[in-house]
C-alpha cells in the first residue's frame, strides 16, 4: 500500500483532533524520536502497510517485514546477525503468536526488544491494536514533523 493511499485512509478516519489529546501527539513524536535514534538496532513490522505507516510518521530508519521472509524459520535465519530487533507486531491474536515464536526462535542468537510496543500501547491507551494503525496520526504531522 502506498503512502499516498494511507495518507487518504487517515484522513477519512473518523478520529478527530479533539480525540487526540495534544499529549499523546506529542508523546508519539517522541516515540518516533527514540525510535530514530536506536543505534544497532531493527525494527521489525508484520508486513507493508505496518511498514509505511511508521514512514509516514517520520521514521527513517531501517524496517524489515516479517510476511516478506516466507516464514518463520527463513526469517529466523535472516536476521540474527542483527544485534537487536525492535518488534512492533500487532497486537491481535497473530501478532501475539508471531511475538512467542520469533523470542523462541530468536532469544538465544540476537537482542529482542518489546519496549517500544509497550510504549506505543501506553502512549494511544491501547487504541492502536494494529501497527498499520498509527496512521491515523499522520493528519498531525506539523506536529509529529520529526527532525
Amino acid at each position: 500500500m502506498t503512502t499516498q493511499l494511507l495518507k487518504e485512509q487517515a484522513s477519512c478516519n473518523t478520529v478527530q483532533a479533539s480525540d487526540i489529546p495534544l499529549e499523546e501527539i506529542a508523546d508519539l513524536r517522541n516515540f518516533v524520536v527514540s525510535l530514530n535514534e536506536e543505534i544497532d538496532s531493527v525494527v521489525v513490522v508484520e508486513g507493508k502497510r505496518d511498514s509505511a505507516a511508521l514512514k509516514m510518521l517520520g521514521y527513517e530508519q531501517k524496517i524489515l517485514e516479517f510476511h516478506s521472509f516466507g516464514g518463520l524459520t527463513k526469517f529466523a535465519d535472516s536476521v540474527s546477525h542483527h544485534r537487536c530487533l525492535i518488534i512492533l507486531f500487532d497486537s491481535d491474536r497473530k501478532g501475539r503468536y508471531l511475538t512467542r515464536r520469533v523470542i523462541e526462535q530468536l532469544e538465544r542468537r540476537t537482542r529482542i526488544d518489546l519496549s517500544y510496543k509497550k510504549k506505543l500501547n501506553e502512549i494511544t491507551r491501547g487504541r492502536v491494536r494494529m501497527i498499520e494503525e498509527v496512521s491515523r496520526y499522520a493528519r498531525f504531522d506539523h506536529v509529529l514533523n520529526v527532525q
